[in-house]
């Protein structure tokens, strides 16, 4: 907020409901319908005080829907009027109309949250289809990225239109992307271009085009079942894992029986069995393996999936 002169300040704080607005919008994001109801006075009061403890900068307000909300950020008054909020806070506060403001305001508060859970009561089995209509399919997958060390460099294996690296790299210091096809770097280079710690390799997962112990983390997204020698690759992607905290997150295909993907996809492996990656991950020499099957996705048309996480 600017600086206000002293006057005005003062001026705004002489009716004692506008210290009592101020009282409850310290604590609290208020419309005036809600302050109306707390303050137990016509919406057009509320509204008047209110516009002058706006003109004289005591409170800010955001446009939600069809209301505003008021608020007032102590933090951003300037050190003037911090103090004589100080000064008039306490006094306020102890008088018999805000205690009731401040019981009235919890019943406020506790109608928002009913509103909630009155929706959520009516919609919790559809909420994932509306969820997903609103706002695309598993979003919070998108959140998880956080988690990542910001420090970390990230390898996306086999990273085809870098769809995956374009998530991952916002969240950590570097992403090395290889792909063996020359089409699929030429559409991921146009994705990422303005992604400055992210580099595209062109290579094979058998000959990575990254050095030794360079990688935090490598991602292997549903490129797996692609691949004619798995332990040599695996292999691999091992070499250029840190030593004794370098990880592997697989995700693929659990085992199916759609042959035609051989013919149509070039798949080489329907789906893979925690068994069968359990072989793989202990020859290629990694020391752990957790394997998780993932819930079955309604209105998709191919297999199940997994996820793994192969430590070194």
């Amino acid at each position: 907020m600017k600086a206000t002169p002293l006057h005005d300040r003062l001026s705004a704080l002489a009716d004692p409901i506008r210290t009592r607005l101020l009282l409850l919008l310290e604590r609290h994001e208020l419309t005036v319908t809600e302050l109306r109801a707390v303050l137990q006075s016509p919406q057009s009061t509320v509204s008047r005080h209110l516009k002058v403890l706006a003109d004289s900068d005591w409170v800010d307000s955001r446009e939600d829907g069809t209301s505003n909300r008021y608020r007032l950020e102590v933090r951003t008054l300037d050190a003037g009027a911090r103090k004589l909020w100080a000064a008039v806070r306490d006094e306020a506060a102890s008088s018999a109309a805000a205690r009731r403001d401040a019981e009235r305001v919890k019943g406020v508060l506790a109608e928002r949250h009913t509103r909630s859970q009155a929706f959520f009561a009516n919609a919790a089995a559809q909420w994932d289809r509306m969820r997903a209509e609103l706002f695309g399919p598993r979003t919070e997958l998108f959140t998880l990225a956080g988690l990542l060390d910001p420090a970390a460099v990230v390898g996306d294996l086999g990273c085809g239109t870098g769809q995956l690296t374009e998530t991952v790299a916002p969240f950590v210091r570097q992403v090395i992307a290889v792909d063996e096809s020359a089409p699929m770097l030429k559409a991921a280079r146009a994705r990422l271009a303005s992604q400055a710690n992210v580099e595209l390799r062109e290579g094979s997962l058998e000959a990575l085009p990254i050095a030794d112990a360079a990688l935090d983390l490598a991602v292997l997204s549903l490129v797996l079942h692609f691949v004619a020698e798995p332990v040599e690759a695996l292999t691999e992607i091992r070499r250029v894992l840190r030593p004794g905290a370098g990880r592997l997150l697989l995700l693929d295909m659990l085992p199916h029986d759609h042959d035609e993907y051989q013919q149509t996809m070039g798949h080489v492996w329907l789906g893979i069995s925690s068994d069968q990656l359990q072989q793989w991950s202990d020859a290629a020499g990694f020391r752990a393996l957790r394997y998780h099957a993932l819930p079955a996705a309604t209105q998709v048309k191919g297999p199940m999936l997994f996820t793994a996480v192969l430590q070194v």
